[in-house]
């Protein structure tokens, strides 16, 4: 397959995006408190306004796909796998914030509640998590899943086996100790609801793989071991609809980076894009080889099963609706399912291309030089959204000397490292694979310049998204690198090949390295140093905020959208 089908398929994408809305999002009813009530954080007053104002920075999707070739059966179980997000919803509510009702009602301004909503609290996660309402101060990097008067130091002293969990919290007890709480404990009655709605939906579904994956995660969701339903889900192949739902990524721990947030997608797979993508995860293994690091840091090879699909969207719900949103999927995240089975890389094509119509192209015509423009591609945009997640798969899981995962050893730093990591090998990727013929549409410029703006539209998540972070080291080593010139009359930037090459390569170099190693020291050094915008950046986005151009998008979403 050639990736000649992806412009050809851009027209089928049933996404309709119209402008911001004015009217905010009526909250939804709130959930019973998920877990023991933390220190009040402040009374909401009144909304900081900006000109132009941050409470427009979306841009309102609707949110569609076509489910004609759903059965009865299968549309009854996207109902039901839509009512189990919208329980993972109050969830994430409950571990970013707590009682959601009460701070949207104590907002009188329509647009800044609105804002609140989307940003799951009164900071702007867009905007390094800067509240927006007065009276709030800086958002607790540990979120509510730690007390907030605990301390780093107080954590790290504390001697409990499985305080590093990905699911449990961190409570004090009546004498003020630390203690750990499940979150099948915590979240118990939620989660029994959201437990029956998948064994629902199980009893509907004509896919005995789908069937067995969504019991074996309702169980999960009760017990907190996600290990068999995540080994079940990837022996999937031919559901026509997916799920994604539970704790998943730890991006919302920023004091460590240990605990997971709820979240949940319902997709709608497109069976023909999924059959014509997959056959690139064939050539994992070697590109694992050839990647320019020495043989130690390539010693782990990418299971055997990893796969590449392509959806629809119908639903977000949880961390990955909170500000930014995804549009490309690598899971498990468990090291020992991606050693035994690989990985699954979902693409998001109907929210990819909102992305690229409303928000990449736009800031092209800003930002990059009017000559190299025509090398902005929808479909080197998907390429090297697909190769990002693809990527996740190289490199290496644990740490050279034997002490543990990366993950655990970079702690906070983890993810943003990780993000990273996947960018620049995902270029890589796309780099070999036209090196062998396999990728034969366009060529490697549009490769290039696009990655380029789309430098540019990440960094725009500013420094509270790993994401965000991961572009601001980017775009500074490939600054230093002489991977781009920036003309001073006309304040576009423009690929300088040889110099942008031999950036992808050298960058390449210092992630793998650094995550082998395990080397916190030298990745809080290089986040330091170059996870930073400079004041010429800054001059330059604020050039994008004047033009009033997307920084995201939201969704008009649900069973109603959907005609259900």
């Amino acid at each position: 397959m050639r990736m000649t089908v992806l412009a050809a398929a851009s027209a089928l994408l049933l996404l309709a995006a119209c402008k911001q809305a004015d009217t905010p999002a009526e909250p939804a009813a709130e959930a019973e408190a998920a877990a023991p009530p933390q220190e009040a954080i402040g009374e909401p007053a009144v909304a900081v306004r900006e000109q132009p104002s941050r409470f427009d920075i979306y841009a309102t999707v609707r949110l569609t796909a076509d489910l004609s070739g759903l059965d009865e059966n299968q549309k009854e179980m996207v109902r039901l796998l839509i009512e189990a997000s919208k329980i993972m919803d109050e969830l994430f509510w409950q571990q970013t914030w707590g009682d959601k009702a009460a701070l949207l009602s104590g907002i009188e301004d329509p647009a800044a509640r609105r804002f609140a909503d989307i940003n799951y609290g009164p900071w702007d996660r867009l905007a390094g998590d800067q509240p927006f309402i007065e009276s709030y101060g800086p958002k607790p990097l540990g979120a509510r899943f730690y007390p907030e008067n605990m301390t780093k130091e107080e954590f790290e002293a504390w001697d409990q086996a499985g305080k590093d969990g990905l699911y449990t919290l961190v409570r004090r007890d009546a004498e003020g100790k630390l203690v750990l709480q499940p979150y099948s404990e915590a979240y118990r009655p939620q989660l029994e609801q959201a437990a029956a709605l998948l064994k629902q939906a199980a009893e509907l579904s004509g896919d005995a793989e789908f069937a067995n994956y969504l019991r074996l995660r309702a169980d999960a969701l009760l017990t907190d071991d996600y290990q068999p339903s995540d080994m079940a889900w990837m022996d999937m192949k031919n559901n026509p609809i997916e799920l994604v739902i539970g704790p998943i990524e730890t991006y919302e721990d920023q004091l460590f980076g240990y605990r997971a947030a709820y979240e949940s997608y319902v997709l709608i797979k497109d069976l023909e894009w999924s059959e014509r993508l997959a056959r690139f995860a064939q050539f994992l293994p070697e590109l694992q080889t050839g990647l320019p690091v020495p043989d130690a840091y390539k010693q782990e090879v990418p299971g055997a099963d990893a796969d590449l699909n392509a959806y629809d969207v119908v639903y977000y719900a949880g961390h990955n609706n909170a500000g930014s949103k995804t549009i490309a999927i690598n899971l498990p995240n468990d090291e020992a399912v991606q050693l035994a089975k690989g990985t699954r890389r979902l693409q998001l094509k109907n929210a990819m291309l909102a992305k690229y119509n409303q928000i990449l192209v736009p800031i092209s015509e800003v930002l990059i030089a009017e000559d190299q423009r025509q090398h902005i591609t929808f479909d080197a945009f998907f390429g090297e959204t697909m190769f990002h997640e693809v990527a996740h798969g190289l490199g290496i899981k644990n740490t050279l000397d034997g002490s543990g995962t990366v993950r655990h050893a970079l702690k906070e730093h983890a993810s943003a490292l990780e993000e990273g990591k996947a960018d620049i090998l995902g270029l890589y990727m796309i780099q070999k694979l036209r090196e062998k013929g396999e990728i034969t549409e366009g060529e490697l410029m549009d490769d290039y310049v696009t990655f380029l703006a789309g430098i540019f539209r990440s960094v725009r998540f500013g420094a509270s998204s790993a994401h965000g972070v991961a572009n601001m080291i980017r775009f500074n080593f490939f600054e230093q690198a002489g991977a781009f010139s920036r003309d001073e009359a006309s304040g576009t930037y423009r690929v300088n090949v040889p110099e942008f090459e031999q950036a992808v390569r050298d960058l390449s170099q210092r992630i793998l390295t650094l995550q082998g190693d395990g080397d916190y020291a030298g990745v809080d050094t290089l986040v330091a140093e170059m996870g930073q915008v400079g004041p010429q950046l800054q001059a330059d986005l604020d050039r994008l905020a004047a033009a009033a151009i997307p920084v995201d998008i939201v969704f008009e979403q649900g069973a109603e959208v959907l005609g259900l």
